[in-house]
């Protein structure tokens, strides 16, 4: 929801993924966003400003330095980082490398921050020839391993991520290891859904441990476990694609096993965004607010909804990483009987101050409930 008054230190000024998208392709057609204030948060080329909202919306700065996956998620259950995790845009240093090759048996092919999809077709070949993994970084805080499926098998390649999870900690302490399996023929490969994030756990407790210690059950769709290193988390479930997701969604949904459910909808950024491939990353939106209408009819009297985001990635500049954004914050409820604004709050932990509230656990750490402008 454009950037923040820093952006300029990350190199994302003129960012703005929503915005530039709906420019892009001559206005977004989202009617059930738009219903629920999306609009009304500022002008976006295809809402109309017009009509009252039936939620809550507004938007959030993130108050923690940097713009990635583990930063985002983390601020919104109440971590507030102070110094952002270490980035390697000239790659790993050799040490490091002797130590992880040291460590893990192999060499590795690559070390420069890329594209994924890129550095595989880059050396691709080469892998398939030796063996050797491939290892790459971006301008976030990750360690990423690509492998052939058939050259390394997935529980190896786990096996490899958990061991340089170990030696990568301290100052080398990046956000995530990432294992990027893939399958296919040079000129052909592609990137499978067995992606696996091993992060470095949440240094104090966050909203979700409060919530399990207070008995609450808090189910995790996609990556959002691995984000937490599972804690707080009772059962994650894995999931393929923005569809697969709304799928376990819906039947989550439909359960009674759990207090909290919690889905990351990948797809945005990591076929669209990080791709820049602005058609795609419409289509995906506007097929979103389509199965968005399917679910709100579905919501109990008492269930909330809330949409937010934990970074950009907009795909329309020139970069293909994330960018530093306010995110979107929308909320939803049978309960809520006319739309309000709730302005631009001033840390994305007000969601997990908001969760704690709605669940009735008390919460010391950061952030402010919204539940006070919920007109119930």
């Amino acid at each position: 929801m454009g950037e923040l008054p820093d952006a300029r230190k990350y190199g994302d000024q003129g960012s703005h993924t929503l915005r530039n998208l709906a420019q892009t392709c001559g206005g977004l057609r989202c009617p059930i966003l738009e219903s629920l204030g999306l609009g009304l948060i500022e002008p976006i080329p295809g809402f109309d400003a017009t009509h009252p909202a039936q939620g809550g919306y507004g938007k959030m700065a993130e108050k923690s330095p940097g713009k990635d996956t583990t930063t985002g998620h983390w601020e919104m259950m109440g971590v507030i980082i102070d110094h952002p995790f270490p980035v390697y845009p000239q790659g790993f240093p050799e040490k490091l490398m002797k130590t992880i090759e040291a460590a893990t048996g192999t060499r590795y092919l690559g070390n420069k921050p890329a594209s994924g999809t890129a550095i595989i077709e880059e050396y691709g070949v080469e892998h398939l020839h030796t063996g050797f993994p491939i290892i790459y970084t971006s301008a976030d805080s990750v360690l990423q391993i690509a492998a052939h499926e058939d050259i390394i098998p997935l529980d190896q390649l786990y096996e490899l991520c958990r061991v340089i999870r170990k030696i990568m900690q301290g100052d080398d302490g990046v956000a995530r290891i990432i294992a990027r399996p893939f399958i296919g023929r040079p000129g052909h490969f592609q990137r499978t859904p067995w992606r696996k994030d091993f992060s470095i756990p949440p240094p104090y407790p966050t909203v979700l441990d409060v919530l399990a210690k207070n008995g609450k059950r808090t189910a995790g769709v996609g990556k959002i476990g691995d984000i937490f290193a599972n804690r707080g988390i009772h059962k994650n479930f894995k999931t393929t694609s923005n569809d697969d997701t709304f799928q376990v969604f819906f039947e989550l949904r439909d359960s009674d096993g759990f207090d909290l459910v919690w889905a990351n909808f990948n797809d945005f950024d990591s076929i669209y965004g990080h791709r820049n491939n602005v058609p795609g990353f419409r289509h995906a939106l506007e097929s979103w607010d389509t199965q968005l209408g399917e679910f709100l009819p579905r919501m109990r009297c008492d269930d909330f909804l809330i949409i937010t985001s934990d970074h950009g990635c907009d795909p329309t500049t020139p970069s293909t990483d994330h960018s530093r954004e306010y995110a979107l914050l929308i909320v939803a409820s049978p309960l809520i009987q006319s739309g309000f604004s709730l302005g631009i709050r001033k840390t994305f932990a007000d969601i997990g101050a908001t969760v704690a509230e709605l669940l009735n656990v008390r919460w010391n750490g950061s952030g402010m409930s919204i539940t006070s402008f919920l007109k119930i």
